[in-house]
């Protein structure tokens, strides 16, 4: 039931007790109803606490003020924190871009002194290989000329041994007389 089917039950049993019929009626005593004391309590309540609702609706719009303030000021310090952050981070990119190529330049600094290091490194294997190469060289023609010499030297004892003929020896007296400075 609600709260205007409970007005009508009350007002039927107001009524009721009125009347003995048991039908609707308004009594009119004033005294009875009390209607003098309704107007009076309700007057004192309208005086005295239109100042305490007044007062507790100026306080809760002051906190309500006081609230909405204090939430615009922390919007505009995350703004402030938000912008600065974002600010940080294109420096940091910025850095980070930076530290790219400066590190690109140095890795390709590096492979240009290691490639020129490398090619200094390969002449001069080239070279050292070149120089054994003649060393082994002179050392074969070194070692054929002395095997040759050897040689000759074998044959001209094996033809001295078995004698030469008197007018080759004669030509080679003469021969050498003239080498020597001689006729």
């Amino acid at each position: 039931m609600g709260i205007i089917g409970t007005v009508l039950f009350l007002a039927t049993e107001a009524v009721a007790g009125a009347e003995p019929e048991g039908g609707f009626g308004l009594n009119t005593d004033i005294l009875e109803t009390n209607i003098i004391n309704l107007a009076i309590l309700i007057g004192v309540l309208f005086y005295f606490g239109r100042n305490v609702l007044s007062n507790t609706l100026n306080e809760r719009r002051s906190n309500i003020e006081a609230t909405i303030q204090e939430a615009e000021a922390r919007a505009k310090e995350a703004a402030s924190a938000l912008f600065e952050a974002q600010q940080r981070l294109t420096q940091a990119q910025a850095e980070a871009q930076r530290i790219v190529k400066a590190s690109e330049e140095s890795a390709r600094a590096s492979r240009e002194a290691i490639l020129a290091e490398a090619a200094k490194d390969v002449q001069r294997l080239k070279e050292t290989a070149s120089r054994d190469l003649d060393t082994e060289r002179e050392k074969a023609i070194a070692e054929v000329r002395a095997r040759v010499v050897a040689l000759a030297l074998q044959r001209v004892e094996s033809q001295l041994q078995t004698g030469i003929a008197e007018d080759t020896q004669h030509r080679l007296i003469d021969r050498s007389i003239a080498l020597l400075g001689g006729r």
